[in-house]
């Protein structure tokens, strides 16, 4: 099956329906703007315990069924500062407990990024950012971590740390792209 990787959202050509079963679900459990959750900078975790290794298992295969490359704490409410990630499906799933980036390149990239909490695949806009970065964490068990990437992954990084400040991909892009996602995010009328 061909996997492209559109924004944040794994597309694929067709689900099978059980897929697109646990697809849906996941992402009805996914925070949808406007959800003022979504505008929080969310606080740094203090336990390391069961309930952290719980949660961080939880929003891997939330993220996998929802067809995410990256989700962070507060797009499933809470505000803890915990984000999972995983850029491709063969790689394991990476977790960033109070995650902070220590070093950016000054060479920056633009590129589509869609997201779980802006409609999925129906909302892409174009965000600049750093095509490699430094960034320091610790992962569910409390132990430090220190990853230089670069490309997607930082990308991925950099996304989902603005989740953990209350940022969304509409308040990195152009006007012309916010004000176009902002209309397709905006309700419609139901007639009938």
């Amino acid at each position: 099956m061909a996997e492209d990787i559109e924004g944040q959202v794994r597309e694929n050509e067709e689900l099978d329906a059980e897929r697109e079963g646990r697809r849906r679900l996941a992402l009805a459990q996914v925070r949808q703007y406007p959800d003022p959750v979504l505008r929080l900078r969310a606080r740094d975790v203090t336990e390391f315990d069961d309930a952290l290794a719980s949660l961080v298992d939880r929003m891997g295969r939330l993220m996998s069924d929802a067809r995410g490359v990256g989700l962070a704490a507060p797009q499933i409410g809470l505000t803890q500062r915990v984000l999972v990630y995983r850029i491709d499906e063969e790689s394991p799933l990476t977790a960033l407990v109070n995650p902070a980036i220590v070093e950016s390149s000054k060479d920056t990239e633009t590129g589509d990024e869609g997201c779980l909490s802006l409609g999925a695949a129906t909302v892409v806009v174009p965000v600049e950012r750093a095509v490699r970065i430094t960034v320091e964490a610790v992962d569910a068990a409390g132990e430090p971590i220190r990853a230089e990437v670069e490309g997607l992954e930082a990308r991925v990084i950099q996304h989902e740390l603005d989740h953990l400040d209350g940022v969304l991909t509409i308040d990195r892009t152009t006007p012309e792209a916010k004000r176009d996602a902002l209309a397709k995010l905006r309700p419609q009328p139901v007639l009938g």
